[in-house]
C-alpha cells in the first residue's frame, strides 16, 4: 500500500490511471519531425536543380588509310564451253558407251544407233547408181551408131551431088544424134543423182555413230540402250559435255545501280557454300550491254506494277581457274568485285555523319539501340559524294565540337572525307550510351 503521507511515494498520473508511460522520442516528435521534413525537401530541391551528368558518348577514331570499294553480286558457275550432243538419225540405240562424270576425247564414240534401215538405203542407192551407169553406157553406144549413120548419109549425099539421100533423111539422122546426146547427158545426171543419194546414205550411216565433239567431261546422260531416238527439227539432247573444267566462268547479275562501276579486267573473289570461308579468285571478262528484267510479285500476291515491280540487272561474266577441280558447274557463288581503291585518305564511320546531338539526346539512344553502333548493318548510310556534312568531335573536356567535312566515296560503312579542321586520330561521336536505370 502507498503511504500518501510521504510525498516521495506519491504516484504519477500515468501510474494512478494505470497507463504505460510514452517513449521519449514520441514526446519530442512534434519538434524533430517537421525538421526532418524540411531537410528532405531541401535535399530534393538541390538534387533537381543540380547540374545534369554529362552524356556518355560512343566514339570512333578518324582513320588514315585506303578504302577498297567493291560490288557484290550472286550467280552460278558454268563451264567455259558446254556442248549438248544430239542425234541426226532416227532409230533405236544399240549401245551407250559413256556415263556421267566420264572423261571423253574429241572423236571418241559415245553411242551407236541401229543402222539396219540405213544399210538398206545404202544398198538401194548403190543399185540406182549402177543402173544409171548402165543407162549411160547404153546411151553412149546409141549415139555412136547414130553418128556413124549420119556420117554415111552425108558422104553418099556428097558423092551423088546432093541427089541422094533426101534432105529429110539427113535431117532425121541429125535429130537422132541430138536425141542421143541428150540421153547421154541425162544418164550422166542420173549417175550424179544416184551418187549423191549414196553419199547421203553413207553420211547418215556415219552419223549413226555418235562421237564426242569436244574433249571434256560428261555432265549429263539422258538416254539408255534400246531407247528410240527420233530426229526432228528440235533435236533431242542425248549428252551434255563440258569442255575442260580446269577453266570455268562465273555469270553474275549486277544491279543497275552498280553496273557503272564494273569494268572488264577488274579482279574479284567469290565464295561457294561447298567450301565455307574459302575465297576463289576471278577476273571480270565482260559486262553485257543488254539488261535482264525480273518482275517481282507484290505483297498482296498480285503482279507488280510496271514502274516499281521490275528489278533491272546486267549479266557479267567472270573467268575462273579451277586447277584443283573443286568447283563444279551449277554451284551458287557470291562474288565481290573490287571496283576502286581510294588510296590513303581520312575515313569516318557513316554513323558519325548522321549523329546530331539534339536528336540523339532526345531519343535517349544507347548501346542496345539498333541505330547506334558500328557493328550493325543498318549503319550503312547513303552519303552523297561531294555533299557537306557535320561531324561532332569529342574534346578533352567532354564537350563536342562540330567540324564540317566534304564526303567522298563510301563502301556503305565508312566514308572518305576531307576537312581542314579534322585530323587523323580525332574521336568522332557516333552515338550516346543509354543511361543506367
Amino acid at each position: 500500500m502507498i503511504d500518501l503521507s510521504k510525498p516521495d511515494e506519491q504516484p504519477s498520473v500515468d501510474e494512478f490511471l494505470g497507463t504505460k508511460p510514452r517513449p521519449r522520442w514520441r514526446r519530442w516528435m512534434k519538434y524533430w519531425l517537421p525538421g526532418l521534413i524540411v531537410v528532405l525537401l531541401i535535399l530534393g530541391i538541390a538534387q533537381c536543380t543540380g547540374e545534369a551528368p554529362k552524356p556518355d558518348y560512343i566514339t570512333a577514331p578518324v582513320a588514315q588509310e585506303s578504302l577498297s570499294l567493291s560490288v557484290t553480286a550472286t550467280g552460278n558457275l558454268r563451264p567455259t564451253n558446254q556442248v549438248e550432243v544430239g542425234a541426226e538419225v532416227t532409230g533405236p540405240l544399240d549401245s551407250v558407251l559413256v556415263d556421267v562424270n566420264d572423261r571423253v576425247t574429241k572423236g571418241q564414240v559415245i553411242a551407236v544407233i541401229n543402222t539396219e534401215i540405213i544399210d538398206q538405203q545404202i544398198a538401194q542407192s548403190r543399185a540406182n547408181l549402177n543402173a544409171a551407169r548402165a543407162a549411160l553406157a547404153q546411151a553412149q553406144a546409141t549415139i555412136e551408131i547414130d553418128q556413124v549413120q549420119l556420117a554415111r548419109l552425108e558422104e553418099v549425099r556428097r558423092l551423088s551431088g546432093g541427089r541422094v539421100p533426101s534432105q529429110i533423111e539427113v535431117e532425121r539422122a541429125e535429130a537422132a544424134v541430138e536425141r542421143d546426146r541428150a540421153a547421154v547427158a541425162s544418164a550422166r545426171a542420173n549417175i550424179e543423182a544416184a551418187q549423191a543419194s549414196l553419199n547421203g546414205s553413207l553420211t547418215t550411216r556415219t552419223r549413226a555413230v555418235i562421237r564426242a565433239p569436244v574433249t571434256g567431261v560428261v555432265l549429263a546422260r539422258r538416254v539408255e540402250p534400246g531407247q528410240t531416238v527420233v530426229a526432228s527439227f528440235n533435236t533431242v539432247t542425248l549428252f551434255v559435255i563440258a569442255e575442260d573444267l580446269s577453266a570455268m566462268q562465273l555469270r553474275v547479275s549486277i544491279d543497275e545501280a552498280d553496273v557503272g562501276q564494273v569494268r572488264p579486267g577488274q579482279k574479284s573473289t567469290f565464295t561457294v557454300d561447298a567450301y565455307p570461308g574459302r575465297q576463289f579468285p576471278a577476273t571480270v571478262e565482260r559486262v553485257d550491254l543488254a539488261s535482264t528484267g525480273t518482275t517481282q510479285a507484290s505483297a498482296s500476291g498480285g503482279t507488280a506494277s510496271a514502274t516499281g515491280g521490275t528489278v533491272v540487272s546486267y549479266e557479267a561474266r567472270l573467268t575462273v581457274q579451277n586447277p584443283e577441280g573443286l568447283l563444279r558447274p551449277g554451284m551458287t557463288a557470291t562474288a565481290t568485285i573490287a571496283t576502286q581503291n581510294t588510296g590513303r585518305a581520312m575515313l569516318v564511320p557513316n554513323a558519325a555523319l548522321r549523329f546530331r546531338p539534339e536528336t540523339e539526346e532526345e531519343a535517349g539512344g544507347g548501346v542496345f539501340n539498333p541505330q547506334i553502333g558500328l557493328e550493325d548493318g543498318k549503319q550503312q548510310a547513303s552519303i552523297g559524294e561531294g555533299s557537306r556534312q557535320v561531324v561532332q568531335v569529342l574534346q578533352a573536356d567532354g564537350t563536342l565540337k562540330p567540324v564540317e567535312v566534304v564526303t567522298g566515296r563510301s563502301d556503305g560503312r565508312r566514308t572518305v572525307v576531307t576537312s581542314k579542321g579534322l585530323k587523323p586520330g580525332m574521336k568522332v561521336v557516333t552515338g550516346i550510351k543509354a543511361a543506367a536505370q
